[in-house]
């Protein structure tokens, strides 16, 4: 069984074609810049890359080169479009409503579109990325929608509601639903296999990177998490404010004249690692500027390495205690100072870095001592493969 795996944005398109035998990826690729003239298109396949200037108007053109990459030239790995057995969708907002993988229907799409206003940057390209699929593929072809919210489903309602008037729960759903879903999913289940499934195991995820989560998961299913009603809550992330008293954004909107798109723009786009060192929203950029002494890139490391300490440690007693810690997403599975850091604030738990182990970038591994209390790994995330495995189990 071949399932092609979508994840759309509003001026982009990421694939992946996957062998559900074996699990094998044959093809992946990007379509980026669409709606521009100079659009990019990228195919991999065979262990080879091809890269070209394409414009693509609509996500219906992008689906026309992704048709064309996976069954023409050097990069084909089909010869017809009727070899891919059906279709997966990353769509990032499913509510209160789903709680699991379903297949589409026009239900499911009015539903999605209903909930755009919990998710205006994500919600509407998904909806475009199912409509290309459907005029490229046909009516026929099983499509399936994998919710990044879904995973979070298991809270209970002390974790997620949010203390403001019941009323604006009830009209429009004001509520924690909590994303990266997929990838909290993926790395916490291979936990579980590495703590040979030990009942009630008490987990907790650090999915680290542009955008960064913390999940707290006990048995396999999600007691907390940081991102809320947004992915904007939280800690602080590369270019996200995360959290913080909500009293400065009326404040900031009076004093600066800021409307509230304005405002969102701020928390949204100029805040977090970018916002706090002024140099950049990624993580090698910050480094170096610490090691040439800049003192604001510094304090965006430390602000970071805190909070999300103060996470963990809440989490913890959310828990009631710690099985093991997880690592993951760019950031996460690239960063061993970060991660060190982290540990070594934890050795109050008794945990102990193993920094030889931990020197490693990308790579499953076990990065404690044997001595430590807890154990910590890296677990490199796959969203991907668990969209194409829950669609090839609804099929």
């Amino acid at each position: 069984m071949k399932i092609l795996v979508i994840n759309a944005g509003s001026s982009s398109l990421k694939y992946q074609l996957i062998d559900m035998d074996g699990e094998k990826v044959l093809a992946k690729g990007v379509c980026e810049r669409i709606g521009a003239a100079d659009g990019i298109f990228t195919h991999k396949a065979f262990g080879k890359a091809w890269k070209s200037e394409v414009s693509m108007p609509d996500h219906t053109a992008a689906f026309t080169q992704v048709k064309k990459a996976l069954t023409e030239g050097e990069g084909k790995v089909i010869e017809d479009l009727s070899e891919v057995n059906a279709i997966g969708h990353r769509v990032v907002q499913g509510g209160a409503k789903y709680d699991r993988s379903v297949v589409i229907t026009e239900e499911v799409l009015q539903d999605i579109d209903a909930m755009k206003a919990l998710a205006p940057l994500h919600n509407p390209p998904a909806l475009q990325g199912i409509a290309a699929a459907t005029a490229t593929f046909g009516v026929d072809i099983t499509q399936a929608a994998v919710f990044d919210t879904a995973f979070h489903q298991t809270m209970e309602p002390q974790a997620y509601m949010f203390a403001l008037p019941y009323e604006y729960y009830e009209k429009y759903g004001v509520r924690r639903y909590g994303f990266h879903g997929t990838s909290h999913r993926y790395v916490s289940a291979r936990c579980m296999e590495l703590l040979q499934n030990k009942p009630d195991a008490r987990i907790i995820t650090c999915h680290l990177g542009s955008g960064s989560s913390i999940a707290a998961i006990k048995g396999g299913k999600v007691v907390d998490t940081t991102m809320g009603m947004t992915p904007l809550d939280g800690f602080m992330m590369g270019t996200r404010s995360g959290g913080f008293d909500p009293s400065v954004v009326t404040f900031l909107m009076e004093k600066e004249g800021l409307t509230p798109k304005q405002m969102d723009d701020v928390m949204n786009k100029k805040s977090g690692t970018l916002g706090i060192s002024g140099v950049s929203n990624d993580d090698r950029d910050i480094q170096a500027a610490i090691e040439r002494g800049d003192a604001r890139a510094k304090l965006a490391w430390d602000m970071r390495t805190y909070q999300v300490l103060k996470i963990i440690g809440g989490y913890i007693a959310a828990l009631g205690g710690l099985d093991a810690l997880v690592f993951t997403a760019g950031v996460g599975e690239n960063q061993p100072a970060l991660r060190a850091e982290l540990i070594e604030g934890l050795s109050y738990m008794g945990m102990k870095c193993d920094h030889e182990a931990n020197a490693v970038r990308g790579e499953e591994r076990l990065i404690t001592t044997a001595d430590s209390a807890i154990p910590a790994w890296i677990i490199p995330t796959d969203e991907e493969m668990v969209i194409a495995r829950d669609t090839a189990a609804l099929v």
